[in-house]
């Protein structure tokens, strides 16, 4: 999901494992995911920092990436460094510590000793095992871009029926033999291209812009009405594209001069598709590119969507980075907003997934979680952005 210029874009996760196994049965409504709440806009001057944690070494010696620039500074240097929350990084610290770089070994053994129980024990821990760099692009300095992506929620049937007839599909059997594969528009129309798709379908949605944002985001949950009458929440996850390139539709509804600019969001996107039934299709087949599902079980609905480091995601906390900039498993110190430029948006997160349009040195895409209020947060975030990598002392 080039820079996300226009929400949404491309993030076909391929490398997004899958976990097969026998459906959890879900016998209460999915709670919904509330997104993190803004962290106050205090100078980290102005706070006094703990007297026992250390500073961060302005003098430690810089880290060339193949996409960026690592320069070493002062613990104080970051904005806001003493107002995060710091004590919710640590479940996704540890689940990074599952799929550690070599530069992590020690520092995660370390990690899954320690027990910090506020903010402060967090923050000190930080500072005493890791030293932070300003992270710069080669050509275009400090300032970047973030954007927001989430882990969409659609009710589903196993079988078609009324208001129901939008199927997911399985990868076609022939999927490997034809590079690239049939586009969108072809899938949906041509006898031949349809016919291998009969039989591959996992469930069916009510609304085709929700199978599409499914897509987008390679992920999604769903809340299957099973043909006995029962309901289950599963996992739709990446399990393969058509090689075909990603189109935004966004960027295809300004050329039509259906949407300015500063009015691309998702939000926007889908009513507009609401408005125009009969342009729906040509607004689909504007992005050639189809995404096929495999399912997973969702024992824990708590659990988020496994990244490109292999593990879940946690919603606030991970977010996704261009790896030849940040190696996965890194935690990395934000300043931003928080969408529409409300409040600060400053705070320690992990870099733990990647997407089609996330390159670049200063570039992320913050996970929200899941839920209507996810939706709405990723939809519209669209923020300038410096970001800190915080790295194992030498």
């Amino acid at each position: 999901m080039s820079s996300k210029s226009l929400w949404p874009a491309g993030r076909m996760r391929a490398w997004w494992p899958a976990i097969l196994g026998t459906l959890a049965a879900c016998s209460v409504p999915l709670p919904q995911q509330q997104p993190p709440a803004p962290v106050q806009d205090r100078s980290p001057v102005a706070a006094a920092p703990e007297a026992s944690a250390p500073s961060g070494s302005a003098t430690a010696p810089g880290i060339t990436r193949a996409r960026s620039r690592w320069i070493a500074v002062d613990w104080l240097d970051l904005p806001g460094w003493y107002d995060d929350r710091t004590a919710e990084l640590w479940p996704a610290l540890l689940r990074g510590c599952d799929r550690p770089a070599p530069e992590w070994t020690r520092v995660c053994a370390d990690a899954r000793k320690a027990t910090p129980a506020t903010d402060a024990a967090a923050r000190e821990w930080l500072q005493q095992h890791l030293q932070p760099y300003r992270i710069e692009a080669t050509d275009t300095g400090t300032e970047g871009l973030i954007t927001g992506y989430f882990e969409p929620l659609v009710d589903a049937s196993r079988t078609p029926r009324r208001g129901y007839r939008v199927p997911l599909h399985l990868p076609p059997p022939d999927l490997a033999s034809r590079k690239p594969y049939w586009t969108r528009e072809q899938l949906d129309t041509l006898p031949a291209a349809r016919k291998l798709l009969r039989g591959r379908e996992l469930a069916y949605v009510a609304d085709p812009m929700d199978a599409l944002i499914l897509q987008i985001q390679g992920s999604g949950r769903l809340q299957v009405a099973e043909a006995d009458g029962s309901r289950k929440l599963v996992r739709m996850a990446f399990a393969a594209h058509n090689e075909q390139p990603y189109k935004s539709v966004g960027r295809w509804l300004i050329d039509q001069g259906e949407l300015q600019t500063d009015q691309a969001s998702w939000p926007a996107i889908k009513s507009w598709a609401h408005k125009h039934p009969k342009r729906v299709n040509e607004l689909l087949w504007s992005n050639p590119r189809v995404v096929f599902f495999r399912e997973e079980p969702l024992p824990d609905p708590a659990v988020g969507p496994r990244g490109a480091q292999g593990v879940p995601l946690t919603p606030g906390r991970s977010i996704a980075v261009d790896p030849q900039s940040v190696p996965y498993g890194t935690p990395v110190w934000l300043d931003t907003t928080e969408p529409l430029g409300q409040s600060p948006l400053r705070r320690v997160v992990m870099a733990q997934d990647t997407g089609g349009a996330i390159t670049g040195a200063v570039r992320a895409d913050y996970f929200w979680g899941w839920g209507q209020q996810a939706e709405q947060q990723a939809g519209r975030m669209k923020q300038p952005l410096r970001m800190w990598a915080l790295w194992p002392r030498s």
